[in-house]
């Protein structure tokens, strides 16, 4: 299967990658600008590619209240643009890539989250992968396009940036170890959220590409809810030596979602998918990632 891969470089895109070839894919790595509309449809023209995984985004959900205009354009605009291009150049399939941001808040009695939530998002980042959700939906009913949505919940795991939370709490306390610090700063402790290795993330990707139902959404999520105080304390306590947590009025977001966590069954019964990486290795993962980048490299944003 020939695939291309829009966001290849970030952190999902360079797992995913790895995971398409170990499959025997022939992989193309697009680093186009999905804003450039004429250069993309030009380019997924030249590649011939069977299916395409769509992952480029703006995905940092506190930096999208500074740049709400920018977010907007790369996840709607782009996306749309991936689509029309895939349309022109008669591409099988599309994988496009939203988020369970697009629920917004929710209460205890919504859980756990099935694709027929409605969506309420209560941050910029989380209205353009509505909007893009819907974009999906537009191409399939006008063009006849394949897409499938992934609605993805949160993941994380080595490679990943230092703006999402458990990877920014991995590098301070890998920072900590170097320096001798004992303070690890962080925000909202209480939020929980539903977390999942981006490896098996990967493998969920794959699968609906090869298994999926044409114009259907899926999540992509463990169907467990952990605190941020759950996350960073199991971090903690894998640190080099004792350290504590300061709360950090500059890292809690203008409005912060309590709690998400999704329902996994129906891409289990479709793809017969499910999470298989437990989370102290996940963890452990990630700290391991930041002590091989001890001049604090930081992995790209676009994912």
């Amino acid at each position: 299967m020939r695939a291309l891969v829009t966001g290849a470089n970030g952190f999902v895109g360079l797992h995913l990658t790895a995971h398409l070839e170990a499959c025997g894919d022939d992989v193309i790595r697009s680093a186009v600008d999905i804003t450039d509309r004429s250069r993309l449809a030009a380019h997924v023209a030249d590649s011939h590619p069977d299916v395409i995984y769509h992952l480029a985004a703006r995905a940092d959900v506190g930096a999208s209240w500074q740049t709400p205009i920018q977010t907007l354009r790369v996840n709607v605009e782009g996306t749309l643009n991936v689509l029309d291009a895939a349309v022109a150049a008669d591409v099988e399939r599309v994988l496009a890539v939203t988020s369970a941001d697009i629920y917004g808040p929710v209460g205890e009695e919504d859980l756990p989250l099935t694709e027929t939530q409605p969506v309420r998002p209560v941050s910029p980042y989380g209205a353009s992968k509505a909007a893009a959700d819907v974009m999906c939906v537009t191409a399939g009913l006008a063009h006849g396009l394949d897409v499938i949505r992934a609605r993805s919940f949160n993941h994380l795991g080595p490679g990943q940036s230092d703006k999402f939370v458990a990877s920014a709490i991995a590098s301070r306390i890998v920072h900590n170890e170097i320096h001798g610090g004992t303070s690890v700063r962080i925000g909202n402790l209480d939020a929980r959220r539903d977390v999942t290795d981006v490896r098996d993330v990967a493998r969920a990707y794959r699968l609906l590409i090869t298994d999926g139902m044409p114009g259907e959404v899926y999540h992509v999520c463990s169907g467990r809810d952990r605190s941020v105080r759950e996350l960073a304390d199991a971090l903690i306590s894998m640190a080099g030596h004792e350290m504590t947590l300061e709360p950090d009025p500059a890292l809690f977001r203008p409005v912060d979602l309590k709690i998400l966590r999704g329902d996994n069954s129906k891409i289990r019964a479709a793809t017969g998918w499910q999470p298989v990486v437990d989370i102290d290795t996940t963890l452990r993962d990630l700290l391991d990632f930041w002590r091989a980048h001890p001049d604090g490299a930081e992995p790209p944003q676009i994912d």
